[in-house]
């Protein structure tokens, strides 16, 4: 069975559903004979290179919150975090475009370690201190952590359209699937989950998906799925 995820490392609930999921797959009787892949997705496309920002005040101007209200979601969405064993940094965090970051998971996935590099990067985004934009060598040293070489990560930062045409392929299936948020998952063509749903939708989704179900059909969640699109991330209130 394959399971496709779109994501973007930007994204804190792709980040937390990706820990609920794992948790599900790893309970799951057929779990060894599941694959998963990940897919592009940007939450903001066409955002430039270089134009990067503190996460807090951007919270303000999104949601149009006050300042003590953007800190109780982000301590919210700590809470979740650290539900699932994650860290997540509620002070300093920046935000920017994530499209480089996106080619060079295309990079790691011709070299098998895609799955390796989101999670090191999820790491580096929501759980340490030192931005993750706008800076190639932290990107290229991320890389070499999940097993790529450094002169390939640099040759494919160097060239624009190494890999772009794969980001944006990936892209554009999510949208012709109906995928307007993320965490998006697929589970054989047969099941879809939108949202960081809690562990046991997932459970549900692996046991439907694997019954071979001839159409894609989207699970319905609890209040835990929680989104990233366009229009920025679902901000809890609880």
């Amino acid at each position: 069975m394959r399971v496709e995820i779109w994501s973007d490392v930007a994204c804190p609930w792709c980040y937390v559903g990706k820990a609920r999921f794992e948790k599900a797959l790893a309970a799951f009787p057929h779990r060894d004979q599941v694959e998963v892949v990940h897919r592009s997705f940007e939450l903001d496309p066409g955002r430039a290179k270089g134009d990067s920002g503190l996460v807090l005040p951007m919270l303000m101007r999104k949601y149009g919150l006050t300042e003590d209200k953007a800190r109780a979601a982000e301590q919210n969405l700590a809470q979740n975090a650290a539900a699932e064993g994650l860290t997540y940094l509620t002070e300093g965090r920046d935000h920017g475009s994530t499209f480089d970051m996106h080619r060079v998971l295309h990079l790691a996935k011709a070299h098998g370690r895609m799955d390796t590099l989101f999670g090191i990067l999820y790491r580096a985004n929501f759980a340490e201190e030192r931005s993750v934009f706008d800076d190639d060598e932290r990107l290229v040293e991320l890389a070499v952590e999940a097993g790529l070489d450094a002169d390939d990560v640099r040759k494919v930062l160097a060239d624009p359209a190494a890999y772009a045409d794969d980001v944006r392929a990936d892209e554009r299936e999510a949208a012709e699937l109906g995928a307007n948020g993320v965490p998006f998952f697929v589970l054989d063509r047969a099941v879809g989950v939108s949202g960081a749903q809690p562990a046991e939708v997932f459970t549900r989704a692996l046991t439907q998906a694997w019954d071979a179900k001839p159409r894609l059909a989207t699970v319905a969640g609890g209040e835990d799925g929680e989104v990233c699109g366009p229009d920025g991330c679902a901000v809890p209130q609880r």
